[in-house]
């Protein structure tokens, strides 16, 4: 199976799953933002590539809204070149709206990934030769309130189904890629990336997550993010368009 046939199986199968409170809305943005999406994976996967780095899920104000992983809008218009029609889900939270590459909200985590992206790639065609990017989890969770519920906290009756679903995903993604390594985004993704993928010959790591709601992270992401990733055997050009952006 190529990225976008196990796109659209993953798509179908996680729609038959059920999630209880506190979860009050769930978003699938491999179905109504299927053309962004489909543009991202025609376009920037590609077998043999160095590393495939695994993120956890998508953020409200990223892949939520623009179907690409870490999908800040600004960068996945202005920097990958993607914009596409986006639709709804089809119950929408109030505080969580999608207006796909008409939101004006920036997601910090995707700005600095696809930032550092640019900044030291130039080109997104370039960044590709080596890198994929990837969600572990297509589903975005929400709470009665608005506030954002990843996939680890979901009891261990919806988590376990959802988690098959996405560790077959994820084996398919890599038969297909046939990456030299993977990379988890954060320790979440990288745990679930080994458990998926098994003691094979295939190399397992993690790099710190961007997330603003790091510490860490708000203290130079780029830098120590260049650090764990040269650490894990991955090569990393010079910096040639000025200081990493944060």
């Amino acid at each position: 199976m190529n990225p976008i046939s196990i796109s659209r199986w993953l798509a179908r199968t996680v729609q038959g799953l059920r999630f209880g409170p506190p979860t009050a809305c769930v978003y699938n943005p491999l179905v109504y933002a299927r053309r962004p999406h489909e543009a991202y994976l025609g376009r920037y996967a590609k077998q043999g590539v160095d590393t495939l780095l695994v993120g956890m899920n998508p953020g409200p104000w990223g892949m939520a809204q623009t179907g690409v992983p870490f999908g800040e809008v600004g960068l996945v218009r202005e920097f990958l070149g993607i914009e596409e029609r986006v639709g709804r889900p089809a119950v929408m939270h109030p505080k969580r709206p999608i207006e796909g590459f008409a939101c004006t909200r920036s997601e910090v985590s995707g700005t600095r990934l696809w930032g550092w992206a640019r900044d030291r790639y130039q080109s997104p065609d370039r960044f590709a030769e080596r890198f994929f990017v990837v969600n572990y989890c297509p589903l975005v969770f929400m709470e009665e309130s608005g506030s954002n519920r990843t996939p680890d906290k979901l009891p261990t009756s919806e988590r376990e189904p959802l988690f098959e679903l996405c560790d077959e995903a994820l084996r398919r993604l890599v038969a297909w890629c046939a990456p030299q390594r993977v990379v988890g985004v954060g320790a979440f993704a990288a745990g679930r990336a080994a458990e998926a993928l098994g003691d094979g010959p295939l190399p397992i790591g993690t790099i710190l997550h961007p997330s603003p709601a790091s510490p860490a992270a708000n203290r130079g992401w780029a830098q120590q993010a260049e650090r764990q990733l040269r650490a894990l055997g991955v090569r990393v050009p010079g910096n040639t368009a000025g200081k990493p952006r944060r």
